[in-house]
Order: structure tokens, then C-alpha cells, then sequence
């Protein structure tokens, strides 16, 4: 949900930097753009889709989680070109790797999930625990590797939307805007796209 925030924003700010400067939005060429589809399937499959997401066990979910962050940050790593996708990559790099030391899952502190579910109806998940069939794992503070990098963060209270991200989220979502808020931008020449 915090991705298709950037998607929106990005895509509006783009097409009004365009419309401001007398310009239409300017299409870009990518490389590996199919593996970023394809970066998405296990994540969709494992997290997303209803009548999948309960059946998949936990293991194939961690491998399904490192699958599709390892893809996407292959794609980003081969568009570093194009504007926001150093800082995507950044960000996508931040997340696997906090996901890789703490067993394939991103850790979430009971604490965090206590924001979410007031009296205590967050601590009904045990301790290294996959949180419902999400991508979350939770795991105290001390038992996080790098905690810092966790799903740690959340949205201030007078929003009624309640997620955790992490500063790795951050990097993403400002990457994605970015990316598409150059869309708004001026064309640039052939030599300047094959580079």
C-alpha cells in the first residue's frame, strides 16, 4: 500500500510538472522491465491473494519474500540510470538484507503491533511467530538483527490507516516518486537512454 502511495503521488506530481512546463509526460526505457513483473509474483502469490496466502506455508513464504526483494533489487541495480532507482535500490537493499539475518521474514517488534491492536489484542502472536500470513515476523528488540532497519515505523495516530514500514520502505517509496515525478521532465536524447 505504501508503494502504490509513491506510484499515485509520483504520477500526479509528474503529469503536473509536464502540464506546468508545456511538456508531456516522457516515456522511459528500462532494462529487465519483465523482472520486475516477474519480482512481484511471489510476493502477490505468498502475501497478497486471499486464497493463496493461507495455504502457503511459512517456509515458502520466507523463500517467496527473499525472492521477490532479491529480483527487484536486480532490476534496480540494472536501471540505476534512470532517477529515483539508486535510492530504490538502496532501500530494496536495506530490506533484504534486515530480512536475510532475521530468517527470511521482516521482524516487528510487539510493540509496533500494539499500536495497531490497543489492549493488549496485539499480544496474541508468540514471540518468532509470522504475523496472520503476512511478511512480518515478530521479534522483540533485542532478538532483531538490526533493528533499526525493521518494520519499526508507523503512520502518526490521526490516520486511520494502519501499517509498519521500515527506513528501507522509505528509500523505495521516495525512489518510485521520484522515478515517476521525471516523467514530467525533459526528454532526454537517445545516448543518454542507452547509457
Amino acid at each position: 500500500m505504501i508503494l502504490l502511495t509513491a506510484v499515485v503521488a509520483g504520477l500526479i506530481a509528474g503529469f503536473i510538472r509536464a502540464k506546468v512546463n508545456g511538456r508531456r509526460l516522457r516515456s522511459i526505457v528500462l532494462r529487465l522491465e519483465w523482472l520486475a513483473f516477474i519480482a512481484f509474483l511471489p510476493h502477490i502469490i505468498a502475501f497478497e491473494l486471499p486464497f493463496t496466502r493461507s495455504s502457503i506455508p511459512d517456509d515458502w513464504a520466507r523463500l517467496a519474500l527473499i525472492t521477490s526483494q532479491a529480483l527487484l533489487l536486480v532490476f534496480a541495480l540494472f536501471n540505476l540510470n534512470e532517477a529515483g532507482l539508486a535510492v530504490m535500490a538502496l532501500g530494496l537493499a536495506l530490506n533484504l538484507f534486515v530480512i536475510l539475518l532475521n530468517g527470511g521474514l521482516m521482524p516487528i517488534s510487539p510493540e509496533v503491533l500494539d499500536r495497531f491492536f490497543p489492549g493488549g489484542a496485539g499480544q496474541i502472536w508468540q514471540i518468532g511467530e509470522r504475523v496472520l500470513t503476512s511478511k512480518d515476523i515478530v521479534l522483540t528488540k533485542d532478538q532483531t538483527v538490526l533493528w533499526l532497519l525493521s518494520d519499526r515505523l508507523t503512520l502518526p495516530e490521526w490516520i486511520p490507516y494502519h501499517v509498519a514500514f521500515s527506513i528501507g520502505d522509505i528509500f523505495i517509496w521516495i525512489g518510485a516518486f521520484f522515478l515517476l515525478w521525471s516523467l514530467g521532465g525533459k526528454s532526454r536524447d537517445i545516448f543518454q537512454e542507452i547509457n
